[in-house]
């Protein structure tokens, strides 16, 4: 059958159409995109704006649009911690059903995270054994760990690089006091969480996923041969540490002009490697390999699951 899965995130609207069926690989036919950056349209009592809300409708309504013509049997529309968030969250969900015909179901953070994980585990399958898995979103960064389909622990913590970016470094480029400021405030956060890991063995295998974190890897990884015709993507810490002052040199504008930095990242790809950078130091990663796959391979998955 053809799916369509729609994430309304923090930073874009997505569509992708993917041929499936269960058992086999999910093929994508199609991918549609706006960029919404939805923490700029945040008032200060945590609600959406008039103009984030029609920005919202605009993309969701472009994205229907482009699922019927790509005539996919069924849409999975999601949304994540951006509107799940906000004051008047509801409020827009009932506008966008309303005024486009889609209704989003919001997931949780801990969704979040074991669906990612979820589209990991089938990536790399059961040789992988126990995998450590960060993601980051533009809200959250999502964690899990777990030797089986289904995480042993799974958190989300509020270190998105949207969220991050909007609230640590407001100037363009950064200043070095607000770099640091947030790695201190990364640190702090991820070392509340690490309790909750403590008493799991260690990993067999470090796995990152998102945008985000792919175009680190184009940044400041390499590739190897890997299975098959796919290269396996690596990111090492030291390398990611090394390019952290560079790239917060560089204004947003500019960023785009290196390798991996899309201008739908520019904005963010600074937050994001200092969250990813201290989320290592933290759990005592030197290296990630990087998943193609994440949360929407993951709902396409479980979607065929309950098929079958």
């Amino acid at each position: 059958m053809r799916l369509g899965v729609l994430d309304v995130g923090s930073n874009t609207v997505h569509l992708l159409v993917v041929d499936a069926h269960p058992g086999a690989r999910p093929i994508p036919t199609a991918s549609h995109k706006a960029v919404l950056r939805l923490m700029r349209y945040l008032e200060p009592d945590g609600a959406i704006s008039d103009e984030g809300v029609v920005a919202i409708l605009d993309a969701v309504g472009g994205a229907a649009d482009a699922a019927r013509e790509a005539g996919i049997e069924e849409l999975l529309p999601f949304a994540t911690s951006a509107i799940r968030e906000a004051a008047n969250g509801e409020e827009v969900l009932s506008r966008i059903a309303r005024e486009t015909g889609v209704e989003l179901q919001v997931l949780s953070g801990d969704d979040e995270a074991r669906l990612t994980f979820l589209a990991v585990r089938r990536w790399y399958g059961w040789s992988a054994e126990r995998i450590l898995l960060f993601d980051i979103g533009g809200g959250s960064l999502e964690i899990a760990s777990g030797a089986d389909e289904v995480p042993d622990v799974a958190e989300s913590l509020p270190l998105g690089a949207g969220r991050s970016t909007v609230a640590f470094l407001p100037d363009d480029p950064p200043s070095t006091e607000q770099v640091q400021a947030l790695r201190e405030h990364a640190a702090g956060v991820l070392e509340s969480a690490l309790p909750d890991f403590a008493h799991l063995p260690s990993p067999d295998h470090v796995v990152g996923s998102s945008k985000t974190i792919r175009s680190l890897a184009r940044l400041a990884g390499w590739t190897e041969e890997g299975v098959g015709s796919e290269e396996r993507s690596i990111l090492r810490r030291k390398g990611l540490d090394d390019w952290i002052p560079r790239l917060a040199r560089i204004p947003a504008d500019a960023r785009p002009a290196l390798p991996g930095i899309t201008a739908d990242r520019t904005f963010q790809i600074v937050a994001g490697a200092v969250v990813l950078s201290e989320a290592m130091k933290a759990f005592d990663v030197p290296e990630l390999d990087v998943s193609p796959w994440a949360l929407r391979e993951g709902l396409i998955l479980r979607r065929l699951d309950r098929m079958s």
